[in-house]
């Protein structure tokens, strides 16, 4: 009778705790897939509405599956804005300014964060300070100076004052200064490694994850951007941002096809996404084994 009790008692408190512990995960897997269908829903209700006509918007009940009118529709999109010449364009842009914000951002991290200088605390808060400048202020210096130049109108006045952010330096500083031990560098320089060879062999590999995520970030705040291209560019070499403003510009503004190249000009953010975001989660994954 003794011994039957606790042993009573320890399956009850196990049975307990597998009931709370299911309980538990069943809220977390629920709240989830409720976030992630709400993220999902506006980019499904723009296929939604771009694989059908413009009448949908006025249905009282509207459809929930897509209808037959997605590849004539982006064939409108096509025939109306030269969208390919935009496609083109910004993924130039987009591509260029990723690479060069990713590999000097990470040059420049590494450097605030592991070398020592004269005036490197001035200079790292210059730039941080640089961040409190709004973009706006600088649109006419800047087109003065691109149109000295003679890049008023090329993409090139687009790639090169985004070659670099501020954000950038500041984020891949501050991730280099935990991911990166001094003790790693200086074994690496005591081995006869140049500077450039502990940036290549032993840093880029420490900070990956941080590197994929400001790629990734740079890349979509590159291919939205809609300001300074519409200042910089001429009409006939846009970028998808202005192709889709051009669709909307007249007195009737046909929503399946200005959807439709939405959707068309969402699927190179989201191949972006599908390869850098593996190695964000890799590095998260490294992060949680190593604690």
């Amino acid at each position: 009778m003794t011994t039957t009790l606790p042993r009573a008692l320890r399956r009850s408190a196990r049975s307990e705790e597998r009931s709370s512990g299911g309980r538990a995960r069943f809220w977390t897997y629920g709240l989830l897939l409720a976030f992630a269908a709400g993220s999902a829903f506006p980019f499904y209700w723009s296929f939604l509405v771009a694989s059908r006509d413009a009448s949908i918007l006025t249905d009282k009940v509207p459809p929930l599956l897509p209808g037959g009118n997605f590849l004539a529709n982006a064939q409108r999109v096509f025939d109306s804005v030269p969208f390919w010449k935009a496609l083109g364009n910004s993924v130039v842009v987009s591509g260029t300014v990723t690479l060069t914000t990713v590999l000097f951002s990470t040059l420049a991290g590494f450097a605030f964060a592991k070398l020592r200088f004269c005036g490197r605390v001035g200079l790292f808060l210059f730039v941080v300070a640089t961040l409190a400048v709004p973009t706006q202020l600088g649109i006419i210096p800047l087109y003065l100076a691109m149109s000295e130049l003679g890049w008023a109108g090329g993409l090139q006045a687009v790639i090169v004052p985004n070659l670099v952010t501020a954000v950038g330096v500041f984020w891949m500083r501050q991730y280099t200064v935990e991911a990166v031990p001094f003790e790693l560098v200086e074994a690496a320089r005591v081995d006869g490694c140049s500077m450039i060879r502990v940036f290549w062999h032993v840093v880029l590999p420490a900070v990956r994850p941080a590197a994929a995520f400001l790629g990734m970030f740079t890349f979509m705040t590159s291919w939205n951007d809609f300001l300074w291209p519409l200042v910089v560019l001429d009409a006939d070499n846009p970028t998808v941002q202005l192709a889709l403003e051009r669709l909307q510009s007249g007195f009737y503004v046909d929503y399946s096809l200005v959807l439709a190249g939405t959707t068309l000009a969402a699927v190179p953010v989201l191949v972006v996404f599908l390869l850098l975001g593996r190695h964000i989660v890799a590095g998260i994954m490294q992060g949680a084994v190593k604690g």
